[in-house]
């Protein structure tokens, strides 16, 4: 099998690679930087140049293999939303879908397109339960994410498979959530964010890569896939249990009012919540390493650079 990745050398590329590699496939991962994405990325790994936000010779690459994996897109966590921020988040998620799209259409052979999406998808839901078929929120957030699925969409009409991964918090040892998260709660800073009722989900970075693999393997799956664990609790339980973990108090409230004066429309990250629940995965037969929170906590934790030996 050959696997074309774009964003490959971010947070969950670089755990997704090893695996595929393992498994005896061909990654090829496209790069505006092929020298630093070799620094990076292991041996045996094929290193394409090209912008996914341009049309290019990419494109023929993606073309001839069996799966593409699209995982590019700026942080939304990376600084105030700015119009120009905003301006940004959008180019750096559909131009690259839409070439993505472009270059499986042009595939002779079968293929699936996994493309990365959010939770955000269903804005502030509050208590609702979220399957996949729930309606999508109003907010920046949600129609940046229905924007981004439709362009993934288009290829569907090529005969392409197209699963949208709607990815939760993840938890991964090194970047991620918790990268910003722990410092806050080993000085003591950690606790509920606004009313602390709002859903958390989330979901273990190994999980996650697994998901994918499954998605790729498992041919009935197409559309919306939600990559959470299936019990996400509520953020301020959430704080709680990095606490214990971390052997710190996490009982300091951040009220709404100031995150909103902090971090303007951004706070909807921190305030926003999304009871979403994996039905796709679940029925077909996906299985959880980490459901549980205190022990996918106690494995990221456990494996962190800076964790006690």
């Amino acid at each position: 099998m050959r696997v074309f990745l774009t964003g490959g050398t971010g947070l969950i590329g670089r755990q997704l690679i090893p695996l595929l590699m393992q498994r005896g496939a061909t990654v090829l991962c496209l790069s505006r930087d092929p020298a630093s994405a070799r620094a990076v990325l292991p041996a045996g790994v094929e290193i394409v140049g090209g912008d996914p936000n341009l049309p290019g010779v990419w494109q023929d690459r993606a073309a001839l293999c069996d799966a593409v994996v699209n995982l590019a897109g700026e942080s939304v966590g990376s600084g105030r939303w700015t119009s120009g921020r905003r301006m940004r988040l959008r180019r750096s998620r559909l131009a690259t879908t839409a070439h993505v799209a472009e270059a499986v259409a042009q595939a002779s052979q079968p293929v699936v397109l996994v493309n990365a999406s959010a939770v955000g998808y269903y804005g502030d839901a509050r208590d609702r339960a979220l399957g996949e078929d729930a309606q999508p929120g109003q907010d920046f957030l949600a129609r940046l994410a229905v924007e981004w699925e439709h362009s993934a969409l288009q290829a569907e009409r090529d005969g392409v498979r197209v699963a949208l991964l709607r990815i939760g918090v993840v938890l991964a040892p090194e970047g991620g959530a918790l990268e910003r998260m722990i410092p806050l709660f080993r000085l003591g800073l950690g606790g509920p964010l606004g009313s602390g009722r709002q859903y958390f989900p989330w979901i273990h970075i190994r999980d996650l890569v697994e998901a994918i693999l499954f998605i790729i393997d498992e041919p009935r799956i197409e559309g919306p896939v939600n990559a959470v664990v299936p019990s996400p609790p509520r953020q301020k339980e959430f704080a709680r249990a990095l606490g214990r973990a971390l052997g710190k108090p996490a009982v300091l409230p951040a009220p709404a009012f100031a995150l909103r004066l902090l971090l303007g429309r951004q706070a909807d990250l921190l305030l926003f919540g999304q009871r979403a629940l994996p039905n796709v995965l679940k029925t077909h037969g996906f299985r959880f390493r980490f459901p549980e929170l205190e022990a996918a906590l106690a494995d990221v934790l456990g494996n962190r650079p800076d964790s006690p030996t």
